[in-house]
């Protein structure tokens, strides 16, 4: 299977499951059997898929890729041995980034919700033109792609964790901010523009937000 077909979902949903770590094995960059260069794309969500852990609070080294040929097995062996005793160090998922086991879901599935939308972004901000390696290092390692990201996917991701919290019961500004960690103004600021969508209502007799 070309390394392109995994999806940034697949990544998210197996550190959902409660894997440790995910490798991913992809042909040679430039060397391609396919018009396509799928093996670019597999690094593009790669990429992608260590800044949303570095915002949910986890290791982005539990996550590696590495190219090589089909001739490539004993390097294959290296890579999986190298990084199989790299996450056992780390030790289990979340455990080392001092994150619950419930927290830690809701973080990754809050996640998960919005690859949709990720995906419209990465082919509208996040699209390198020069299929190159150091084209990619240079594009998603640099300040401003950093500063893109974080304005693009931090409210969002706020916004999902609260609507995961808001299916589960009703609950006030100081209850949301408190359970994320998030400064109480910024969950009004995400509630206001919520119930305009229709996505929320408040209970003024309750002090609450409800989902619709």
């Amino acid at each position: 299977m070309c390394s392109g077909r995994v999806d940034l979902e697949f990544i998210l949903r197996a550190f959902s499951n409660g894997q440790d770590g995910v490798f991913i094995g992809g042909c040679k960059l430039d060397e391609c059997n396919y018009v396509t260069h799928g093996n670019y794309d597999a690094l593009s969500n790669s990429y992608l898929a260590k800044k949303i852990m570095e915002h949910i609070g986890l290791n982005p080294k539990r996550l590696r890729i590495e190219f090589m040929s089909g001739a490539d097995g004993n390097l294959l062996a290296d890579y999986t041995d190298d990084f199989a005793r790299q996450i056992k160090q780390m030790g289990p998922l979340g455990r080392s980034e001092g994150i619950g086991k419930k927290q830690l879901k809701l973080k990754i599935d809050a996640a998960r919700q919005l690859v949709p939308y990720m995906r419209l972004v990465e082919r509208e901000r996040f699209r390198v033109p020069v299929k190159s390696k150091q084209a990619y290092v240079d594009f998603f390692e640099s300040r401003e792609t950093n500063v893109l990201f974080d304005k693009i996917f931090s409210d969002k991701l706020a916004v999902s964790q609260i609507m995961l919290l808001l299916e589960e019961k009703p609950l006030s500004t100081g209850d949301i901010a408190k359970t994320l960690g998030l400064n109480p103004s910024d969950v009004s600021r995400h509630m206001i523009s919520s119930s305009r969508y229709g996505m929320v209502r408040y209970d003024t007799a309750g002090k609450y937000y409800a989902r619709v």
